[in-house]
């Protein structure tokens, strides 16, 4: 598979979790990256000693990333991680809830690839994020499901518009990395140990996992239009 020696990531996200462990083993690897986001000095901070760049963007105005776009004249593969989850059940969501969701997550991806797609090389890709409920809803999720089921749809349609650059997302399911710290230690060790006793690879799931995948999506050439689980079986069961 191709290397990512020497060749430009831009990756989009906050300077933790997944979008941090991505960013760590793109470098690890001799690639060179860009981490971008809203709050650039927070990201700053978090890469402090680090040999990363850092840029602004939201990814849920246009502007925004046309600016960054022509700022960064040439990269070979765009990863974003931004979400803003609209969680409750159908009675709880408003308007503004889902529009933020569908915008940062299915909106932005597609104004990324607008822009963007003229600076990739022909053979570097976008990757984005989906998640696990698009394969299996469940109460409270409702327009979480159906954000990261447009995202599977936007993927799909852009790996054939854009093609030979590759398009593709990673489907997470529950991952630990301090997302579920607010139900508290209590709340949260429960909800771990049902899910990793329900789930065939009877584990909760680590940033680093879903990185090692998202390297493999930014180097495997023949890899496109599709959304890969990352949720130890999670949606079979």
């Amino acid at each position: 598979m191709p290397s990512l020696k020497d060749r430009t990531v831009l990756i989009i996200g906050r300077g933790s979790g997944i979008a941090r462990a991505i960013a760590l083993a793109v470098s690890e690897e001799g690639g060179r990256v860009i981490a971008a986001g809203r709050h650039p000095d927070d990201l700053a901070d978090a890469y402090s000693g680090r040999d990363i760049n850092i840029e602004r963007v939201d990814v849920t105005d246009e502007s925004s990333i046309a600016a960054l776009a022509g700022r960064i004249a040439e990269v070979d593969h765009v990863v974003s991680t931004a979400s803003a989850r609209a969680r409750g059940g159908y009675r709880d969501l408003t308007a503004s809830l889902v529009n933020a969701s569908f915008d940062t997550k299915v909106t932005g991806p597609l104004l990324l690839a607008k822009h963007f797609a003229g600076n990739l090389a022909s053979d570097g890709s976008l990757l984005f994020m989906s998640g696990a409920t698009a394969l299996k809803p469940a109460p409270g999720m409702l327009a979480v499901a159906a954000t990261n089921a447009a995202v599977d749809a936007v993927v799909a349609g852009l790996a054939v518009e854009l093609a030979p650059i590759r398009v593709n997302a990673i489907a997470p399911g529950t991952i630990d990395t301090g997302a579920y710290d607010a139900l508290g230690d209590e709340r949260k060790a429960a909800l771990f140990n049902a899910r990793s006793a329900a789930n065939p690879a009877r584990r909760i799931g680590t940033a680093d996992d879903v990185a090692a995948v998202a390297l493999a999506a930014l180097t495997n050439g023949f890899l496109t239009g599709i959304s890969i689980p990352v949720d130890g079986g999670e949606h079979l069961v």
